[in-house]
């Protein structure tokens, strides 16, 4: 199998995306971006909006995320996110409706400043992706 390793991603409709060829996977963990080869130290994090990157062999997928939990363990890297797209499927629209949202959000007087940090980046990997 060489240095390959399991990726699945579930979201509340379905099981999102399993891949069994994974080489590397970076995430958008609120400690910063981190990244996951084979055999890997088990590990448990959130995640921040941000972009996933997978690369397999058959190449880079991204893919745009708002939040959820990752585990790796024995050579599998389980995500658990609420909301997550391929970017390459991403409508420029649908960005646009989501980052006017997130600034409406940003305008909210009652606002955690730990919200507000979400938001902030959120509209940050938004833009990048427009």
């Amino acid at each position: 199998m060489g240095e390959e390793f399991k990726l699945e991603v579930v979201n509340p409709e379905k099981s999102f995306l399993l891949k069994e060829d994974v080489t590397e996977v970076v995430v958008p963990a609120f400690e910063g971006e981190m990244g996951i080869l084979k055999d890997h130290i088990s590990i448990i994090s959130f995640l921040k909006p941000g972009i996933i990157k997978v690369y397999s062999k058959t190449g880079e997928e991204k893919y745009y995320v708002e939040d959820g939990i990752i585990e790796f363990k024995d050579n599998n890297l389980s995500i658990l996110t609420s909301s997550i797209f391929n970017i390459k499927d991403i409508e420029k629209s649908k960005i646009d409706e989501m980052l006017r949202k997130a600034k409406e959000e940003t305008n909210r007087d009652n606002a955690s400043d730990q919200v507000k940090f979400l938001i902030d980046q959120k509209i940050e990997v938004l833009k990048s992706i427009n």
